[in-house]
């Protein structure tokens, strides 16, 4: 591997742990935000299933890489 394509390799793990910080960050966050909901008197419903959904969400697309479902493939 030459040295210009180590240095973009190391840059592109970075920005990905960076990403998967951030969106740990954000999980943890909603999270707390969810159990605060849960612990009022009177709960929404709604409101659960949407935060639920919001993480749902970030776990698939985020950690399982479903967006590489739809990024072309490069051979190399």
């Amino acid at each position: 591997m030459s040295d210009e394509t180590n240095k973009t390799v190391t840059a592109g793990y970075k920005r990905d742990w960076r990403i998967g910080w951030i969106v740990f960050a954000g999980l943890m966050v909603l999270t707390l935000i969810e159990f605060a909901v849960a612990n009022l008197s009177n709960p929404s419903a709604v409101l659960l299933i949407i935060i639920g959904l919001i993480k749902a969400a970030l776990i698939v697309y985020f950690f399982m890489h479903v967006y590489r479902l739809w990024r072309e493939e490069k051979h190399g």
